[in-house]
């Protein structure tokens, strides 16, 4: 009976030890992926996820969907517990992409493959990168405000979350815009700011500070999302200013496409979510069954070249913002006249 219990004793403590530990991940048929998302409180996620789950559903997979509420440390917990769970692939829109290099390093430990979902996670081991071309959609919002102004006034840069590189990124394709613009003198950037978790809140302060200082003598605001867009139209209509001051955007929200309907919004930017989601899902379960992906390119994130696959935007004007409706984005009751 010593002996027997000895054994067990043996037993219990290598299987805790992982030595004879239950088979790391699921099937290859029937793959378990882990997406991570930054803040389910933000419109356009809901529908990545939607359609995420769908795609990879539709391939066989389960999917766990976690939501941080903008908290990077929650979002490091939840992508540890992703770990724990032993699921095959971690899909992540990260936070704070510098702050996920340790649990990215401890999902790799793991055997699990990690994918940074729209947003490039910074200085980590990730597998792989898949976006649209974001400082192309820089490059969108800078010429809608230009073509809307002539191409000359005051300027005000409306940035996105200092924690999110995809600010960062658009930001290098407005300057690729306005650079020449701002050296003939035509353009005069009269501020610039970021704004923290892309808050439409944050971003009517922001504009309603920069219309005091300027003394409203602003002709064109590069907001980089329609979030941020609607915080600044809100500004200017607090002073009679909207749809005559320019305001970009980006992510084709129902709200901003309203407001382009309206005229007090210049632009967005449509990147169809339901192409991203459903490629993301693809690539994770390929990842999952072994199989190779096809790629587009690689993104340098501090650590290693990513292979990349970048999407490519729509610039989206009142003159054809009825694209979302025959894409099945919107219907005409949604969007409305």
């Amino acid at each position: 009976m010593k002996q027997k219990a000895l054994h067990t004793l043996l037993a219990m403590s290598m299987v805790a030890a992982g030595v004879f530990a239950p088979q790391a991940h699921a099937s290859k048929e029937k793959p378990v992926i882990g997406f991570s998302i930054d803040d389910l409180r933000v419109e356009r996620w809901t529908r990545d996820r939607d359609y995420f789950k769908a795609a990879a559903e539709a391939k066989g997979a389960t999917v766990s969907v976690q939501s941080a509420d903008a908290n990077e440390q929650k979002q490091i917990q939840q992508i540890e517990n992703l770990i724990s769970r032993k699921v095959d692939v971690i899909v992540i829109v990260p936070f704070n992409a510098k702050t996920l290099t340790t649990v990215v390093a401890e999902a790799k430990k793991a055997g699990i493959r990690v994918i940074s979902y729209d947003r490039l996670i910074l200085n980590a081991d990730v597998d792989a990168y898949i976006s649209f071309d974001n400082e192309k959609v820089g490059e969108m919002q800078a010429k809608g405000v230009v073509d809307a102004t002539g191409g000359k006034g005051n300027y005000f840069l409306l940035g996105g979350a200092p924690t999110d590189n995809n600010a960062k990124i658009l930001r290098q394709g407005q300057m690729k815009i306005l650079d020449p613009l701002v050296k003939s003198g035509a353009v005069k950037i009269v501020g610039q700011q970021w704004t923290d978790e892309w808050l439409a809140s944050k971003a009517q302060s922001i504009i309603e500070n920069a219309l005091t200082a300027n003394k409203n003598n602003i002709q064109g605001i590069v907001a980089s999302n329609d979030g941020t867009a609607g915080g600044a139209v809100a500004a200017l209509n607090g002073q009679k200013l909207a749809g005559k001051v320019a305001v970009s955007g980006q992510d084709a929200d129902l709200a901003g496409v309203k407001r382009i309907k309206a005229g007090t919004q210049t632009m967005t930017v449509y990147k169809p979510i339901k192409t991203i989601a459903t490629d993301a899902a693809e690539l994770a379960v390929q990842f999952a069954k072994g199989e190779t992906p096809k790629f587009t390119s690689k993104m340098n994130n501090g650590t290693k070249d990513v292979d990349t696959i970048l999407l490519t935007p729509t610039l989206l004007t009142k003159q054809n913002v009825d694209l979302v409706v025959k894409d099945g984005f919107y219907t005409q009751a949604q969007v409305g006249n």
